[in-house]
């Protein structure tokens, strides 16, 4: 594991140093050619802001990608073909979404027909990590309909979290960074490779899309993260009850899930029906500027992705009463968001 941690780490920070240096050249192309999002009543900017900051991530991200795989350690063929074939379905999917607008079925059927595809390059999980020990739980056929399920909602939990300046590229990098960990904890050495990639090309594009951003990630950049935050997950699955499986990424992954989770709920499956009921809205609902907001969520997101590192070093027994004690925690900090919401009066 040594060499390619090592590797991994300097590519990591190269990816940083691509994105950084491409997303100001991104953001002038996106003025130029008007590809912009202008301000709206369920917006937070006031001004119309570039918003092809995806294509900048995506091209530090691949750029990496390929360029690892011709060192010692670096991703495989499969992975490599993989992360490249869905990463640019997304990329495209996101685009034309940004500029035309995509029905939401049409996303739903591209994001799945992404997890079948990922399946069938051998993404794909036949069985998980049994929390309470004992050995693997085998998905034996249903092994691709949870990929599928799987990528819709990594894809679009992504996609519904990029309210807010920095918020969706700061989640990505954060519980990245928590996969990151547990992965090398369990010697998933592709697993920290990519993640490596990806925290770099996320954190090197937030140095201008951090409150108050300069440019926007758009559909096109966070259903890219989105995708490869969901294959990421399902690199390296096949290794029995030491496989990065997806009980530990649901936890580092917790914030973004709920929300989306409960906007599912709320709007009684229209995932794509837009309002302002998100976690992000409500706090800035409660008073909290954008910055403030957005480094809330990051600290949630860090407790989570601490929380699941945590657990991938408990004995099995333990795992299960960890568990319900996290539940119960976040159930009382939404519930809590919640009472107080409802008790400021709200402008109409």
């Amino acid at each position: 594991m040594t060499f390619p941690l090592w590797w991994a780490a300097c590519l990591g920070l190269a990816t940083f140093a691509v994105a950084l240096a491409l997303t100001p050249l991104v953001r002038s192309w996106s003025s130029r050619a008007g590809f912009v999002d202008h301000p709206g009543t369920r917006k937070v900017h006031k001004e119309p802001m570039p918003t092809g900051g995806g294509f900048a991530v995506a091209a530090a991200f691949l750029a990496g990608l390929w360029a690892s795989s011709f060192l010692p350690g670096g991703p495989g063929p499969d992975v490599l073909h993989g992360l490249t074939a869905v990463g640019l379905v997304a990329l495209a999917l996101g685009w034309l979404d940004d500029r035309f607008g995509v029905p939401g079925v049409l996303k739903l059927l591209v994001q799945a027909g992404c997890g079948m595809l990922l399946h069938s390059l051998g993404f794909g999980i036949d069985k998980l990590t049994n929390p309470l020990g004992g050995p693997p739980i085998q998905l034996a056929g249903i092994g691709m309909l949870v990929d599928v399920v799987w990528v819709l909602a990594i894809t679009n939990a992504i996609n519904l979290s990029d309210g807010l300046d920095g918020l969706a590229a700061g989640i990505v990098a954060i519980s990245t960074s928590a996969l990151i960990a547990v992965a090398a904890n369990h010697a998933d050495g592709q697993v920290v490779w990519v993640g490596a990639l990806l925290v770099g090309a996320s954190l090197g594009f937030l140095r201008s899309n951090f409150p108050p951003a300069k440019i926007f990630l758009g559909d096109t950049g966070s259903q890219f993260l989105g995708m490869m935050m969901a294959a990421l997950a399902l690199i390296e699955n096949n290794k029995g009850p030491a496989a990065v499986t997806l009980l530990l990424p649901i936890v580092a992954m917790g914030l973004p899930l709920i929300d989306s989770g409960l906007a599912f709920l709320r709007r009684r499956g229209r995932i794509f029906r837009a309002d302002q009921e998100h976690l992000h809205h409500r706090l800035l609902h409660l008073g909290l500027n954008q910055r403030q907001a957005v480094l809330l969520l990051y600290f949630g997101c860090a407790y989570l992705g601490i929380a699941a590192y945590a657990l991938s070093l408990l004995p099995r027994n333990a795992v299960l009463l960890v568990l319900i004690l996290l539940a119960m925690g976040l159930w009382l900090a939404l519930e809590t968001l919640r009472f107080i919401d409802r008790r400021i009066p709200r402008d109409r």
